[in-house]
C-alpha cells in the first residue's frame, strides 16, 4: 500500500474559533475524501509548545523534536546549500525586515511581505561577507525566498553556540525549540546568551554586532531606496530566530518505518533541509503566484514519486499566511484552491485502491489569533479497505467529535498509527 502524505501549511484554526476556516470553505472534494475515512486530532509537538514549522514536520515525521531538534537554523542552511562548521560556526533564519530610522522600532517583520526574491539577492549581496571586528569573527548572509534569509555566523578560532536567544521578539527560544508569541513588544530584541558559557556568550555579542552593521549597510540601499519610492516598506534590518551550531544527529527515516521509501517535494529551504536531513529523496519546485499552475506541477510529480516511492510527502503553502495576517476570507480562499486544483485532480488520477492519503497541517495557524498556536490540527487517514467513521466534512470539530483515532498528544505517534491503520 502507497502513502500519499499531504501537509496543509498552517490550515487548521482553534476548536473555539466560530466558524474555522475549514467549515467555511468550499472544499468538496476534500470532504468526500473524510467521508471515506477515519479521523483524529494530533498536538504537532506538545500541548504547550506553539511550534515553527521545521520542528513540526520533524514531529508529524517522526522524530522527538525535544530529544532530536537543534534548532531550525542549521536545518534552513542545509535546504539552502550550506553545511556549517560545527562549534565554529552558528546559523539563524533570518528575515529581511522593517525598523524606523532609529533602527529598533518594528514596523513590519516581513518588509509588508513585498521584497523580492530578487530584491532579497541584491540587498544581500551588501551584507554577505561582514567583518564583526572580535574574536575573529565574519558573518554571512544568504538571501532564500521572498523576504527570507539564512545568516551564519562564525569564527577562524574561538568556539560559538546556538544557545542564544531570538533578536525576533515573535518567536521565543525553549532550549531548541522556537515558541512562536501570541503578543510582543515590537521592538529589535537584543540577542542573549541562554546560558553561562562563554561560547554562548560571544555568539550574542557578535549577533549584536551583526544587526547594528547591517542596519547601517541596509538603511540607505538603491534597493530600499527605490522600494521607498513606490511607497513600499523598505528592507532595513535582519531578524534572527532559531540558533543552532551542528545539524540533529537522526536516523534515516526509512530505519523508523521498517525500510519503507520516503520521497517529499518541497519548495522552502527548509523543507529541502528536512528531506535531505532525513535522506528522503527530493524533487524541488518553485512557488508561483499562479496556484493553479503550482498545484499541478507538484501534482505532477507526486504522482511520478508515488511510482517509485512507498510515501510521498507533500507540503503545501497557502493557508498559513492569511492566519498570520488575521484574513479569515483569504484563508478559506486558499483552502478552497488547494481543493480545486490538488485534491480534486489527485482523486481523479489517483489508483485509490491500491493508495492509502494521509491529509493534516503541521500546526494550526488561526486567523483569531494572527500566530501559530498549540491548538492540536485534525487529521484524516483514507485507505481502500478502512471503515470509516463517518465524518460529514474535514474540520476540526468533525475530526474531534467522531474521529476514532483519538487525540494524539504528540506528532511523533501519527505516522506509527496511519501505517497501523492502513496495514491491518
Amino acid at each position: 500500500m502507497k502513502l500519499l502524505y499531504v501537509v496543509l501549511d498552517g490550515a487548521a484554526d482553534r476548536l473555539v474559533d466560530k466558524p474555522t476556516s475549514y467549515e467555511v470553505a468550499k472544499k468538496p472534494s476534500l470532504d468526500s475524501l473524510a467521508r471515506k475515512s477515519k479521523g483524529g486530532m494530533v498536538f504537532t509537538i506538545a500541548r504547550g509548545i506553539a511550534p515553527e514549522s521545521d520542528s513540526a514536520v520533524l514531529s508529524i515525521l517522526g522524530y522527538d523534536p525535544h530529544k532530536q531538534y537543534t534548532g531550525r537554523g542549521p536545518i534552513e542552511a542545509l535546504g539552502a546549500g550550506i553545511r556549517i562548521r560545527e562549534e565554529y560556526e552558528v546559523a539563524f533564519r533570518a528575515n529581511f525586515a522593517t525598523v524606523d530610522d532609529s533602527g529598533k522600532k518594528i514596523i513590519d517583520r516581513r518588509c509588508g511581505r513585498s521584497l523580492t526574491s530578487e530584491e532579497a539577492k541584491e540587498l544581500a549581496k551588501s551584507v554577505r561577507y561582514i567583518d564583526l571586528g572580535k574574536y575573529d569573527a565574519y558573518a554571512k548572509v544568504v538571501a532564500t525566498v521572498g523576504h527570507r534569509a539564512v545568516v551564519v555566523i562564525g569564527s577562524d578560532k574561538y568556539k560559538l553556540s546556538g544557545n542564544v536567544s531570538n533578536t525576533d521578539p515573535a518567536y521565543r527560544k525553549e532550549g531548541p525549540i522556537s515558541i512562536a508569541v501570541k503578543s510582543y513588544e515590537p521592538i529589535v530584541a537584543p540577542c542573549t546568551p541562554l546560558n553561562d558559557s562563554l561560547e554562548a556568550k560571544r555568539t550574542a555579542e557578535l549577533a549584536n554586532i551583526f544587526t547594528q552593521k547591517v542596519f547601517e549597510a541596509l538603511k540607505d540601499h538603491r534597493v530600499n531606496l527605490k522600494r521607498k519610492k513606490k511607497g513600499l516598506l523598505p528592507a532595513n534590518i535582519i531578524l534572527l530566530r532559531d540558533a543552532g551550531n551542528r545539524l540533529p544527529r537522526i536516523p534515516p527515516i526509512s530505519e523508523l518505518y521498517s525500510g519503507k521509501k520516503f520521497s517529499a517535494i518541497a519548495e522552502m529551504p527548509v523543507e529541502k533541509g528536512i528531506a535531505r536531513l532525513t535522506q528522503m529523496s527530493v524533487a524541488e519546485v518553485e512557488l508561483l503566484p499562479d496556484k493553479r499552475r503550482e498545484y499541478s506541477v507538484i501534482l505532477d510529480k507526486a504522482l511520478t514519486l508515488l511510482k517509485e516511492s512507498d510515501v510521498v510527502y507533500v507540503h503545501l503553502k497557502g493557508p498559513d499566511e492569511p492566519g498570520h495576517d488575521g484574513k479569515l476570507e483569504k484563508k478559506v480562499k486558499s483552502i478552497e484552491l488547494i481543493d480545486e486544483y490538488f485534491i480534486k485532480p489527485l482523486l481523479k488520477r489517483v489508483d485509490l485502491n491500491k493508495t492509502a492519503i494521509l491529509v493534516t497541517s503541521d500546526h494550526a495557524t488561526p486567523y483569531s489569533v494572527k500566530a501559530h498556536t498549540d491548538d492540536p490540527v485534525p487529521f484524516l487517514v483514507y485507505s481502500p479497505d478502512i471503515l470509516p467513521d463517518g465524518l460529514s466534512k474535514f474540520s476540526e470539530k468533525e475530526c474531534f467529535c467522531k474521529g476514532s483515532l483519538g487525540l494524539l498528544d504528540h506528532g511523533w505517534m501519527l505516522l506509527k498509527k496511519v501505517f497501523q491503520v492502513i496495514e491491518k
